[in-house]
C-alpha cells in the first residue's frame, strides 16, 4: 500500500489511514506556467519554509526551520520576495498530523496588516506567547499569552485562535488584529474552514463535528450542518479532513480511520453545502481523496472504497455537481509501485514509476495515451523524513513539494517550470510554492484567486 504524503493527514495521529493508496486527487484549475521570464517572480533560497505561506498587506509569511532544528516566523516582501522580518517561532499543542503551523497575515483595515505567530515563552515560564507584529517592520503590536493551542488563522477582518486546546475549557477566540481585543468567543475547539468581511465557516472538532456559518460581528449562527448530517453516522476526524470553497458552494473531505482496537472504519466521503445556508448540493460517500491533489472544491479525483475495504478505480467529479466525469476501472490500475502524477490542466491521470516506464490515461474517456513525450508533476520524495525539530513532539512534516516527470522513463525533469495552479492556488494573482529543498518560490501570472492544495 501507498500512503499519503503524511503531511496530508490533518489532525492527529492517523497517517494510517489514507493509506488509501496513495494517488492523488485532481482539480480543475488549469494553468501550469511558462511563467517566470513573462511575469514577475522570484526565489528566495535563504528560508527553509516548512508551513504553508498566508499573504496580505504586500507581505508573504512563513514558518522556517532554522539549522539547529528551532522555528521562525520569516516574512518576506510579496512583490521581491525580500526578506522583511524574523522571529523565533515555537508550537504548544500542536498535532503532529496537522502539519507546522503558519503564520495568520491579516489586513486591519487601515491600508496596513499583522502578522500573528506563535513567539516561545520566557525562559522558565510555560506556553508561549501569540504576538502581532506589523507586517513590513515587525514592529510588535500586542500579545496574547497561550497554554495550547493549534496556532491563529485569519477569519475575514479578524484573528481566530483555539485556545487552552489541551484542557476542558478550550475556546475559540475572535479577536481585533489591531489591538488583540476579543470580539466574541466559542467553546470548544474549532477550526476555519472558509471567511469574507461578514461571515466565517468554522469546522468544530468534537466526537460528532459540525461545520458552522458564523457573524463575524458577534459571532450569532447563520447555519449549522452536523458532517453526519451529510455522510451518515460513524465520523471519526482522526483520520483527517480537507475542505475548500469557490463561488457558492464549500466542498469538504472527511477521510476514514480505522480504529486500531475494534478494527472498524469510520465514515467518510465528499460533501458539498451551500456558503448561504448550509444546504447540502451533493454527496459522495465512501470515496478517497488521493494524492498528490489539489483542493477539494476542484474537480477532485477519488477513489471509491466498497464494504469489504476494496478499492475501485479512479473518477473524477464535478465539483459543481459532484457527477462522475470521467473515470479508470479498477482493471487498467497497473498494480504497485506508482505514484500518480497530473499535468497542469488535470486533464490527464499518469501513474508515475521512478525510474522505469510509466503510463497515462486520458480523464475524460478514460483511455490509455501514448506516454512518450508525456509529463506530470508528482511528490519530489516519496519516502519524506519527519523533520528534525527541537523540543516538540516528533513526527511533524514540511510541506510537500511537487516537481516535474517524464512519465516515460520515470525520471524528474530538470525543469524551471513552476507547479500547477492546481496546487499552488492563487492569491490576487500570486502563486507561492515551496520546492524540496525548502526555498520560496512565487509568480504573478494573473491566475484567479483561488485554493490550492494546502487551501
Amino acid at each position: 500500500m501507498i500512503r499519503p504524503h503524511p503531511n496530508h493527514v490533518k489532525p492527529a495521529l492517523a497517517l494510517a489511514v489514507t493509506a488509501l493508496l496513495a494517488g492523488g486527487a485532481l482539480t480543475g484549475c488549469s494553468g501550469g506556467d511558462k511563467a517566470a521570464k513573462e511575469h514577475p517572480a522570484w526565489h528566495n533560497t535563504q528560508v527553509n519554509a516548512v508551513s504553508r505561506t498566508t499573504t496580505g498587506g504586500g507581505v508573504a509569511a512563513t514558518t522556517s526551520m532554522r539549522p539547529d532544528g528551532s522555528l521562525e516566523t520569516v516574512v518576506l516582501d510579496l512583490a521581491t520576495g525580500r526578506r522583511l522580518w524574523a522571529h523565533p517561532a515555537t508550537m504548544v499543542g500542536r498535532l503532529p498530523g496537522m502539519g507546522v503551523q503558519a503564520p495568520a497575515t491579516v489586513e486591519t483595515g487601515d491600508g496596513q496588516a499583522v502578522v500573528v505567530a506563535l513567539d516561545p515563552a520566557a525562559s522558565g515560564h510555560k506556553g508561549a506567547i501569540l504576538v502581532a507584529r506589523d507586517a513590513r517592520t515587525g514592529r510588535q503590536r500586542w500579545t496574547r499569552p497561550m497554554r495550547s493551542t493549534f496556532g491563529p488563522q485569519r477569519c475575514g477582518p479578524y484573528v481566530c485562535v483555539s485556545e487552552d486546546t489541551a484542557l476542558s475549557t478550550a475556546r475559540m477566540v475572535v479577536l481585533d488584529p489591531r489591538d488583540g481585543s476579543m470580539k466574541w468567543r466559542l467553546p470548544g475547539i474549532a477550526e476555519v474552514e472558509w471567511s469574507d468581511s461578514a461571515k466565517v465557516v468554522l469546522l468544530r472538532l468534537a466526537s460528532h463535528p459540525v461545520l458552522e456559518a458564523r457573524t463575524l460581528k458577534d459571532g450569532k449562527t447563520v447555519w449549522q450542518l452536523p458532517i453526519e448530517q451529510a455522510l451518515g453516522p460513524g465520523v471519526d476526524l482522526s483520520g483527517g479532513w480537507a475542505f475548500g470553497a469557490t463561488g457558492d458552494k464549500i466542498v469538504g473531505y472527511i477521510a476514514p480511520y480505522t480504529n486500531p482496537q475494534t478494527k472498524e472504519t469510520s465514515t467518510f466521503g465528499l460533501f458539498s453545502a451551500r456558503l448561504a445556508d448550509g444546504t447540502i448540493d451533493w454527496i459522495r460517500p465512501s470515496v478517497v481523496r488521493v494524492y498528490p491533489s489539489g483542493n477539494p472544491a476542484y474537480a477532485p479525483v477519488v477513489r471509491p472504497v466498497d464494504e469489504q475495504g476494496q478499492y475501485g478505480g479512479f473518477a473524477r467529479l464535478d465539483a459543481e455537481t459532484g457527477r462522475v466525469l470521467g473515470q479508470i476501472t479498477p482493471a487498467q490500475v497497473p498494480g504497485s509501485g506508482w505514484w500518480l502524477a497530473f499535468p497542469p490542466e488535470m486533464n490527464k491521470l499518469g501513474f508515475l514509476k521512478r525510474d522505469a516506464t510509466g503510463s497515462v490515461f486520458d480523464l475524460s474517456t478514460g483511455e490509455p495515451t501514448p506516454v512518450s513525450g508525456a509529463t506530470g508533476w508528482s511528490f519530489c520524495v516519496t519516502d519524506p523524513k519527519p523533520l528534525p525539530l527541537r523540543g516538540v513532539t516528533p513526527g511533524f512534516y514540511s510541506i510537500a513539494a511537487l516537481c516535474e516527470f517524464d512519465l516515460a522513463t520515470g525520471k524528474r525533469k530538470d525543469s524551471s517550470s513552476a507547479p500547477p495552479s492546481w496546487f499552488t492556488g492563487s492569491q490576487d494573482g500570486w502563486r507561492l510554492w515551496r520546492d524540496d529543498k525548502g526555498g520560496l518560490h512565487a509568480v504573478n501570472d494573473g491566475t484567479p484567486t483561488a485554493p490550492g492544495m494546502y487551501g
